[in-house]
């Protein structure tokens, strides 16, 4: 039942960005009404580089250990944590140079990240699924520092 239903007074609704509506209650003075849809989230990018990390280091905890994956592993966690690192450097820049730096720097242990758990994902059938969850949250990542970088 949307909110709406079980608010009698509201003769009209008009929708507006992000999922809010903007009624006219049965006396005439206009009120707003939230819609179930979600809103969009808004993220702390320091805080969202921290939790990949956190995930990057879960993941790797669950693949089994063996000369290839091993190699994988190192690489994997030593850059999928670094981003986060290097975004925290960027926002402790003294320059707009140092600054671009340091996001080039997420930049590149982004798409480095990518890149190993693809492998790892191949390496180990069983875990792709998830290394593929991870993938998505990394290539999102990547794609906000090439606009941080560009801009």
């Amino acid at each position: 039942m949307t909110k709406e239903a079980r608010n009698p007074n509201v003769e009209s609704k008009h929708e507006l960005a992000g999922g809010a509506f903007w009624g006219v209650v049965a006396d005439s003075s206009p009120m707003m009404i939230q819609d179930e849809a979600p809103k969009k989230p808004v993220y702390d990018l320091e805080e969202r580089t921290a939790k990949f990390g956190e995930a990057i280091i879960r993941f790797a905890k669950k693949i089994p250990q063996n000369p290839v994956n091993n190699r994988l592993i190192d690489q994997m966690v030593g850059a999928g944590t670094s981003i986060g690192a290097n975004y925290c450097e960027a926002d402790d820049g003294v320059s707009k140079k140092d600054f671009k730096n340091k996001i080039g720097t997420c930049k590149k242990e982004a798409r480095e990240t990518k890149y190993f758990l693809r492998m790892i994902a191949t390496a180990e059938e069983n875990l792709k699924s998830e290394a593929r969850v991870l993938w998505c949250e990394d290539k999102e990542l990547h794609l906000i520092f090439c606009k941080i970088w560009r801009s």
